[in-house]
């Protein structure tokens, strides 16, 4: 047993036709999640931004490190900011970046380098991934599995903005440099992902793209 303090953890114990409906349930509601390029400009209440990031921060992580930083920004100004530098490098990635293939596995989203979604949501929210943490003697303190501690957060918030009947989008622009500067984050946090989070527009359309069927994703291995 460790010398390190400890607390007693009593889940519910459900019965086993409970632990299947919840289970069916909720793989029905997360099955109707879509990335979502169109938004609504109507608010959202700042406190259910603080929720959905207190969801993503309760992710487990590498020796309990917890190596994110949420940036949430509802300010025009700064959203504007933001678009015109994901924009910049958006264009350097259709025009010559990416590879011909990987701009033919793009034609069925129909994206390209206009970002609009930046400024029409009422909220993005900015993930860093924090490489070391910084002590209050300013020593830097290792941090351990940061980027599948930070990519279990992002999976964790995704899952609860769609829970909370909120859309978002996973945006990637690349290099994605100008946000640690434009939000004057430290040197030891890097982004690692901009959700805009907010309602779908009236109207939105997604592409009609489908999943691998189960059988192709799970491997099972029962005994007998």
């Amino acid at each position: 047993m460790s010398d390190f303090p400890q607390r007693a953890y009593k889940p519910d114990r459900l019965d086993d036709k409970e632990v299947a409906r919840r289970a069916q349930v909720y793989r029905q509601n997360i099955q109707q999640r879509r990335s979502i390029r169109h938004f609504s400009k109507d608010a959202v209440d700042a406190s259910v931004i603080d929720d959905l990031i207190a969801t993503a921060a309760s992710a487990p992580s590498g020796a309990n490190k917890q190596p994110w930083t949420f940036c949430a920004i509802s300010d025009p100004a700064i959203k504007r900011r933001i678009r015109e530098a994901a924009e910049e490098e958006e264009k350097a990635f259709y025009s010559s970046r990416a590879s011909e293939a990987w701009l033919k596995d793009l034609e069925p989203l129909g994206t390209d380098w206009r970002k609009p979604f930046l400024e029409d949501a009422p909220w993005l929210i900015v993930v860093f991934r924090k490489s070391t943490t910084i002590q209050p003697d300013g020593s830097q303190g290792k941090n351990y599995y940061v980027q599948e501690s930070v990519g279990i957060a992002c999976g964790f918030l995704i899952a609860a903005i769609h829970q909370a009947g909120l859309s978002t989008l996973t945006h990637t622009p690349s290099p994605m440099g100008f946000l640690a500067t434009i939000l004057d984050r430290p040197s030891n946090e890097k982004p690692f992902l901009l959700l805009p989070v907010g309602h779908a527009a009236e109207g939105s359309m997604v592409p009609d793209i489908h999943r691998l069927p189960l059988d192709d994703v799970r491997r099972s291995f029962v005994e007998d």
